[in-house]
């Protein structure tokens, strides 16, 4: 093989300095620039992109601390309206009652007021059925009738003796 020969070494040395150089040369000069260029290029963007990922979310920051304001303020609305909505239905449902108990008031008076009359009604009766009762009741067990006199006393005492 022509490689391993020792007196090919210096002309492969030669040509492969040459060649280095070159390359090197075409490199330094042409592809290393390029390719700097080509990666400037993308830091730029990619810098770029960041500043604007950053200046993007900081408006969703404020978008979102705005939101939550907003929020904050229609719920403390909200909680204002529904109070006040139960005050009013508080005080109307107080005042309904407050009327319902003024007429059930009167209408128990007025029944108790019936009750008394018909009591009192009842209690004036209560003497003369008394005395017919009695009445027919000595007169049916003794066989002729009593003194309506003495049947009065006895009718008042008894009636007394009882509270009425």
């Amino acid at each position: 093989m022509p490689q391993f020969d020792p007196t090919f070494f210096a002309p492969q040395l030669f040509w492969l300095a040459v060649t280095f150089i070159a390359l090197y040369i075409l490199m330094a000069t042409v592809t290393l620039p390029k390719i700097g260029a080509v990666l400037d290029e993308r830091q730029r963007k990619i810098d770029d992109n960041l500043d604007k990922a950053a200046q993007y979310k900081a408006e969703a920051e404020a978008a979102i601390a705005a939101y939550e304001k907003a929020l904050a303020e229609s719920r403390a609305h909200a909680h204002t309206v529904i109070k006040e909505a139960s005050e009013r239905l508080s005080k109307q449902a107080e005042e309904r009652t407050h009327e319902l108990t003024a007429k059930l008031n009167a209408q128990i008076k007025g029944g108790e007021a019936r009750i008394a009359a018909a009591k009192q009604t009842a209690l004036a009766n209560v003497r003369d059925v008394a005395l017919d009762v009695a009445g027919a009741t000595v007169a049916r067990l003794v066989g002729t009738g009593i003194d309506q006199a003495r049947l009065d006393s006895a009718v008042a005492a008894a009636l007394k003796e009882n509270g009425q």
